[in-house]
């Protein structure tokens, strides 16, 4: 019982090492504190459904549990329940804490009217609590749009650019859409210290009046651009990340959705262009395969444009 306390203490109270990814690539933080309390609003938000509804169900056996063992200690306390049956106090503390009352049994002394009425507070506040957590969970906004997963690099309009790709889940408009795109990599300063930053990309069109279907974006490799002198081998063999945020207005749910995808550099496809998704049908329909999205092809080698005939 000793160890699992100290257990639980280092868990959720000490200094705790965590393993993030980021990029496909593994970041291991160490020296945080963490307690499950602490930040209890983010854990309930960030928590998968199973544990969240695991949670839920524990507390509330617990709670039901503890309870019961007040009730046991009062001198049958409860109308119609069996003396010494512990399984009896436990479901009218059930019945208590989720306001059923069913009305077979209830308190039937001064001290069972006392713990009912202290159950009953903590458990409209918990009931509260709950809905809340779970409304919060259910009600956020969230854009359901699924990336590329690996940008090409190709020649567009004569210039290498870095291309990626965007297409909207949900049979409804995001309405404009805003597109950023970051690197993420080491820098080093004039003093010679190193640095993690973010340096923006900047993105050939950046806004979309109605993100529906699909969405393709450029960022041209030009003098400008901080991609500009490496090498394609060099730069999928580095560290660097890229971060492309999308910001818009979901109509359905009439409020701002956000999200955000992370590619390492490593994923790049210099020498690829994207499969085309979009087609039509022999009725003039046209069809979108978003089973393809993330299907890359070698760059095909354009036909050279012929020059115009003089007229005699």
């Amino acid at each position: 019982m000793t160890r699992a306390l100290v257990w639980l203490t280092r868990r959720w109270r000490g200094p705790r090492t965590r393993v993030r990814n980021i990029g496909g690539g593994r970041i291991i933080a160490e020296g945080l504190e963490h307690g499950l309390w602490k930040d209890f609003y983010h854990n309930s938000m960030t928590a998968s459904w199973p544990a969240f509804f695991a949670t839920i169900a524990g507390a509330f056996v617990a709670l039901n549990f503890a309870f019961a063992s007040f009730y046991a200690l009062g001198d049958d306390p409860i109308a119609n329940a069996k003396s010494g049956s512990f399984y009896d106090l436990f479901f009218f503390s059930v019945e208590t804490s989720s306001t059923v009352g069913y009305g077979d049994m209830h308190p039937q002394t001064f001290y069972g009217h006392v713990v009912a009425t202290v159950e009953g507070f903590i458990a409209v506040v918990l009931i509260a609590l709950m809905t809340g957590l779970t409304f919060a969970r259910f009600s956020r906004p969230r854009a359901q749009l699924i990336f590329a997963r690996n940008p090409v690099v190709a020649d567009h309009d004569g210039q290498p650019t870095l291309i990626f790709r965007v297409a909207n889940a949900r049979n409804a408009f995001i309405s404009e859409a805003t597109a950023k795109l970051w690197m993420l990599g080491a820098t080093v300063s004039r003093e010679g210290r190193r640095f993690v930053g973010f340096q923006p990309l900047r993105l050939a069109k950046s806004e979309n009046p109605a993100l529906a279907l699909s969405w393709t974006l450029f960022h041209p490799i030009d003098a400008d651009s901080p991609l500009s002198g490496f090498a394609m081998d060099e730069l999928v063999a580095s560290n660097l990340n890229f971060v492309l945020v999308i910001t818009g207005y979901d109509d359905t749910s009439a409020q701002t959705v956000h999200t955000r995808h992370t590619f390492a550099a490593r994923d790049l496809r210099p020498g690829h262009e994207f499969v085309d998704i979009h087609s039509l049908d022999e009725n003039g329909t046209r069809r979108v395969n978003y089973a393809r999205i993330h299907d890359t092809r070698p760059v095909r080698q354009a036909a050279p444009v012929a020059a115009p005939v003089a007229s005699s």
